[in-house]
């Protein structure tokens, strides 16, 4: 049991028997039965957890109506807002065997803002309780790819995800199921070890249902943080996506291996083929511990093949259509990455970030190669960040964070210079 369901419990005991020694006159007068028979009710729920966190937050945008990776666009004659960006309640239980460890764990966790309410997480896992290596997870969950992907917005100490990452995939989450190999015995040779891999519907939580028959395979290998030296903290892992999507008209576009532009396959056969989506990817986080708290780096890289529209090179939720009809689908070449800078100012109440990444949609073309022919979606953006955090305690978190997105310069109408798109963010976050 964790801290935190022990104090729980401990909290509900002494709760309960204050209650009991109101009306008998003492604490002493409660007998040792009636202790036990308390206990023995309250075990059934000493593996049942709730909490969440709330990110009321202000921000401030160049233009009204500009575009944005932080938090979503504004809206028309709009440059500053407030908005709840998230607010999460998460229900856990988990039920362990007579060695403590556990046998399975469930999880349903919600969103609500000002926006409306969804569902983030439904998911349940199975442990195996024999080599005590093994576990499958059914239902919706994070996918298994990445670092930046599957670290919680309520511990990053940027705002957001990268921009590549909301696009390849929006949400974060998928339906699917996931098999791990992660050791939970100590001296087990596996211990600095874990693999996932799983099979999704490919969408994301960006639709109700799947559009087609065809499966994402992502799987990732990790070494937990391991001490190289008592002032070293080491960690990363490999990742990779092996999916598509089913083809739903016959103009397939790719690039030119001769031109700078776009090639279009009509042939009839190319409907019901799968237009590939392939990412892969490499992360490191480097650790170093001092006296006041510690310095971190970060990085990531992911490169591949990405299916989407021509307007757009965020994997789509939906069958995409143009006027009524089944719109074209358009294949490119993509890379990205990003890099963090952490350090804590003289304690771990005080912290500073540094954050550059980019993304490049169409990794075939670039600057003013990209005109006639092409949308925002070729467009490469890197964007800088730099932020402040304290943490007047455990739960609560103040960020202050300024963002400069940088977009290249193109022959495209609205792209021939830097668009008016830095921001700034503050936010307030509250956590149980």
């Amino acid at each position: 049991m964790n801290f935190k369901n022990k104090l729980l419990l401990t909290v509900g005991c002494l709760i309960a028997l204050n209650s009991m020694a109101q009306q008998k006159g003492s604490l002493m007068d409660v007998d040792t039965s009636t202790v036990k028979r308390l206990l023995s009710t309250l075990k059934k729920y000493e593996y049942v957890g709730i909490s969440g966190y709330i990110q009321p937050q202000f921000q401030f945008i160049q233009s009204e109506g500009a575009k944005s990776f932080n938090g979503g666009d504004f809206a028309p004659n709009v440059n500053n807002r407030f908005m709840i960006r998230r607010g999460r309640i998460r229900f856990d239980y988990a039920r362990f065997d007579k060695n403590n460890m556990p046998q399975i764990n469930f999880v349903f966790q919600f969103d609500g803002t000002e926006r409306g309410v969804v569902i983030r997480d439904f998911w349940g896992r199975i442990y195996e309780n024999k080599l005590n290596l093994f576990s499958l997870t059914t239902g919706m969950f994070a996918r298994p790819f990445g670092f930046e992907l599957n670290y919680s917005s309520s511990d990053r100490e940027a705002p957001e995800r990268g921009r590549m990452s909301q696009l390849l995939m929006k949400t974060e989450r998928d339906l699917g199921a996931m098999i791990s190999l992660d050791s939970r015995v100590a001296k087990n040779f596996m211990k600095n070890i874990k693999f996932d891999v799983g099979i999704f519907n490919g969408q994301g939580l960006s639709a109700t249902a799947d559009f087609d028959s065809h499966k994402d395979i992502i799987s990732r290998l990790s070494v937990k943080p391991y001490k190289v030296t008592p002032k070293l903290i080491v960690s990363g892992s490999f990742s990779g996506l092996f999916g598509g999507m089913e083809q739903f008209t016959k103009y397939i576009y790719k690039m030119s291996t001769n031109s700078k532009a776009f090639m279009v396959d009509s042939a009839a056969a190319n409907v019901g083929k799968i237009a590939p989506r392939k990412y892969y990817g490499a992360d490191i986080q480097v650790k170093i511990p001092n006296r006041v708290g510690n310095t971190e780096f970060r990085a990531e890289y992911i490169r591949g093949t990405q299916t989407a529209t021509q307007s757009s090179s965020e994997t789509p939720g939906l069958i995409p259509t143009l006027n009524g009809k089944n719109a074209p689908l358009y294949i490119r070449n993509f890379d990205g990455a990003y890099f963090y800078f952490l350090q804590h100012l003289g304690s771990k109440k005080h912290q500073f970030i540094a954050k550059y990444d980019w993304y490049d949609p169409n990794k075939k073309v670039k600057g003013t190669e990209i005109g006639k022919g092409f949308t925002a979606a070729d467009v490469r953006f890197n964007t800088f960040g730099l932020g402040y955090v304290v943490y007047p305690n455990d739960n609560l978190k103040i960020t202050f964070w300024y963002e400069i997105p940088k977009n290249e310069k193109t022959n495209l109408n609205d792209y021939t210079s830097d668009l008016k798109d830095n921001n700034f963010t503050c936010r307030v976050q509250y956590r149980f």
